[in-house]
């Protein structure tokens, strides 16, 4: 879990703001799931979802999170003066990734983190598709760099993939009570 969110926040992180916008929107979901799951009649009666009474730290971190990438943005979003790279996008990814297996929430990633996964699958989808048929699937992969190739302007790609991410968590969220 953890692995695989790292390689993917990382394959995200292509196009200025991108990798942290989509962070926000995830650690955000994720600070309010440890927050839901140390109130005890949140979690238990009303959410059935796991509750742990020490998981609130997880929310304050989760939020410093968010803060920190509203700050990083600033200076990140296109043109970019600061760079993420693989040491930050790497650690994101680990971040998150380990904030849904204390929340125990980690199949919920698969939505709420559907950017990411998105990005993962197209890399793996190309690769698997050029080893076996010597044909690609995408102009380019990941999936960000096919619509800049198919004649997006990079800010285009970049907030449309910020919406999505804001949809996904917000039905990720939604699905807490269906279950």
């Amino acid at each position: 879990m953890i692995i695989g969110c790292s390689n993917a926040v990382n394959l995200t992180d292509g196009l200025d703001g991108l990798a942290i916008g989509t962070t926000i929107s995830v650690a955000l979901s994720y600070a309010f799931l440890a927050y839901l799951a140390g109130h005890f009649y949140m979690a238990v009666e009303y959410l059935v979802i796991p509750h742990n009474r020490y998981i609130g730290e997880l929310a304050v971190f989760m939020m410093a999170l968010v803060g920190a990438g509203f700050g990083f943005l600033w200076f990140n979003c296109y043109p970019a003066k600061v760079f993420m790279g693989d040491t930050g996008s790497l650690a994101i990814g680990g971040a998150l990734g380990t904030a849904a297996i204390c929340v125990k929430q980690e199949l919920l990633l698969v939505i709420i983190g559907g950017v990411f996964v998105m990005e993962a699958m197209s890399v793996i989808l190309q690769v698997g598709s050029f080893k076996l048929r010597k044909k690609r699937i995408f102009k380019m992969s990941p999936i960000h760099h096919h619509f800049e190739l198919l004649g997006w302007k990079e800010s285009q790609v970049i907030i449309r993939f910020w919406i999505i991410s804001i949809m996904l968590a917000l039905f990720g969220l939604a699905l807490l009570k269906i279950a």
